[in-house]
């Protein structure tokens, strides 16, 4: 191993750590079973000699038992030893996942608009799966077959030290096609794991967009998408298997030659009598013996490139840097004044500015909604206050604190978010509303919530009232009904402050009356920053800021800025144009 292979190793090791007393039972297990495989070729030479030979009735009787109780020692420790390892590696798969898992969860927004989930998802529960034979089996394989080897070559060398000196001399040869192979193996693994990844991705599109898919008649594309990606896998684990699969005839193809040269200067010394019978049978059957522990360790290579290239992808992920949260100052409930100076957005893989030189203080309790064409830049304003994403340049303010001082818990605390894409569990209703509350949530809250949002009318004709599955995303509910259920997880959270990504953009008449109804009941007395896309639901608003290219253009509120004559106005028009002609 390189030197960056060592360090992956050990740290790898390091999650094996904690188990260390199970694992300790496993090594010793392991080394019982080791140390009783020469006794079996250092049992031929008496056990021949003393029955065949001499005729000894001592010898005759005790043979038998004696294999017997070697093969029970063996049997029994092999079996612990086996279990207790599989158990260190049940343990550090779970250990790998939970770390892995709460990394996802800390993750920075731009982490995810960077990378596909089913990478993500393969990350978890793929590429884990492959480190557990590198940190587990690939020892108890080490330390037991090396103890195999060095007790057969003791009795080897016992028995005639010049053959065994002879037979030492493939090992050099051995080394160098091992290192060769194990390259290969590396990379083989490694673009195994990335094509995995790909194909979870392409699963996951197609099961998550199965409507479009249907409707648009994408079957025969996402077809040939995922044979695509499924004949790469195909391509990377070949590569892979044909490595592994010429390591050990090659290695086995060495040992062979050279166990032949030594069968064959052992029979011309036995001819001359240099040796007994038992001798000779002895020293064959330790050589032959000697084949299988070679085998398997060459053969560990191949699963420790496969678990190593696993801990590459898996560190990258638990190295990447979680959300910035250096904020020492914790609030409790704030007054929900906010405040944008100066405020500058690029994102990472953009040199363009998505916000520039935004100015804009936000009174507590008072309704801003943000209005633009697509692109100019309302979301990325709104996203700042929750800070799923950093201003480049410039501050952000609540209550005079810097976003950047508070702590990420004690700002999210204050803010309830309703997007137009409503996020839903699959669980009950009941636990969809009191979702992330840090307490246990007497059913009256949610009830009041839920009234509150305009959804108790639905949720009481439900087969189980509160306690009905929503489906995976909500699929089981209507959109109108989603949203309701989104308002009551905000009314029951009670923040100060409110982002509305227009809540009610994709609703029909009816589900729009009963969403906007709720919201009024949810915005009041509250600071609300509203991203509108239909201006006849921002006409109330205490004040409209109006985006273009990131800037903002216009302030007002709703008359003001139809006086004007201005952005607003225009995209009043063409807003009131649309619906003139429906």
């Amino acid at each position: 191993m390189n030197h960056s292979s060592a360090q992956l190793y050990f740290r790898l090791l390091s999650y094996v750590k904690p188990y260390w007393r199970t694992f300790a039972i496993s090594i010793i297990a392991i080394v019982v079973t080791a140390a009783t495989e020469p006794l079996l070729p250092a049992l031929l030479k008496p056990l021949l000699d003393g029955t065949f030979v001499n005729k000894d009735d001592t010898v005759i009787r005790l043979a038998p038992l004696i294999i017997l109780l070697i093969f029970f020692v063996r049997g029994l420790a092999s079996f612990i030893g086996t279990y207790a390892i599989g158990w260190v590696a049940n343990k550090l798969v779970m250990d790998l996942r939970e770390e892995m898992f709460n990394k996802l969860l800390t993750l920075p927004t731009s982490h995810y608009d960077n990378h596909s989930t089913g990478n993500l998802i393969s990350k978890v529960t793929y590429d884990v799966t492959q480190v557990t034979a590198a940190a587990t089996s690939v020892v108890t394989v080490s330390i037991r077959d090396s103890i195999i080897i060095i007790g057969l070559l003791g009795w080897l060398f016992y028995l005639n030290w010049k053959l065994t000196l002879l037979s030492l001399l493939i090992v050099p040869i051995i080394a160098i096609s091992i290192r060769i192979l194990n390259a290969r193996l590396r990379n083989a693994s490694r673009d195994s794991q990335r094509a995995m990844g790909d194909i979870t991705q392409v699963i996951e599109e197609s099961i998550a967009s199965h409507k479009v898919v249907k409707l648009f008649g994408g079957q025969q594309y996402e077809r040939e998408r995922f044979s695509e990606t499924a004949n790469w896998v195909r391509r990377y684990i070949m590569k892979h298997t044909m490595s592994a699969a010429a390591n050990v005839p090659i290695v086995q193809m060495i040992a062979a030659i050279a166990l032949s040269i030594i069968i064959y200067l052992a029979t011309v010394q036995a001819r001359s009598d240099a040796t007994t019978v038992g001798g000779f049978l002895s020293f064959i059957a330790a050589m032959l013996m000697l084949t299988a522990p070679i085998k398997r360790l060459t053969g560990i290579s191949e699963h420790l490139q496969r678990g190593l290239a696993a801990a590459e992808s898996i560190f990258d992920l638990l190295d990447t840097p979680g959300e910035a949260n250096i904020g020492k100052v914790e609030i409790d409930r704030a007054q929900g004044n906010i405040c944008f100076d100066h405020v500058n957005m690029a994102y990472q893989h953009d040199d363009r500015l998505a916000l520039h030189d935004i100015c804009l203080t936000i009174p507590a309790g008072q309704t801003v909604a943000l209005v633009g064409a697509s692109g100019s830049g309302k979301s990325t304003l709104a996203n700042l206050v929750p800070r799923f994403y950093l201003p480049t340049s410039g501050r952000i303010t609540l209550d005079g604190h810097d976003l950047a001082d508070l702590t990420l818990t004690s700002l999210r605390a204050n803010i309830a978010l309703v997007s137009q894409e409503v996020v839903l569990f699959n669980d009950t209703v009941a636990a969809n509303i009191a979702y992330g509350q840090m307490r246990t949530v007497p059913e009256s809250e949610i009830i009041a919530a839920a009234n509150a949002a305009h959804a108790m009318e639905f949720i009481r004709n439900m087969p189980q009232g509160l306690n009905t599955l929503v489906g995976e995303r909500g699929v089981k509910l209507s959109g109108g009904q989603r949203q309701r259920i989104a308002i009551a997880r905000a009314i029951l959270k009670n923040t100060p402050i409110l982002i509305l990504d227009e809540a009610t953009s994709a609703l029909d008449s009816e589900s729009e009356r009963h969403v906007q109804a709720a919201l009024e009941t949810l915005m009041h007395g509250r600071t609300s920053l509203v991203i509108a896309h239909r201006l006849s639901t921002i006409e109330n608003a205490d004040r409209i800021v109006v985006l273009q290219k990131g800037e903002i253009v216009e302030t007002g509120t709703h008359d003001e800025l139809l006086r004007k004559n201005g952005v607003y106005a225009q995209l009043h028009q063409i807003q009131f144009g649309i619906s003139g002609v429906q």
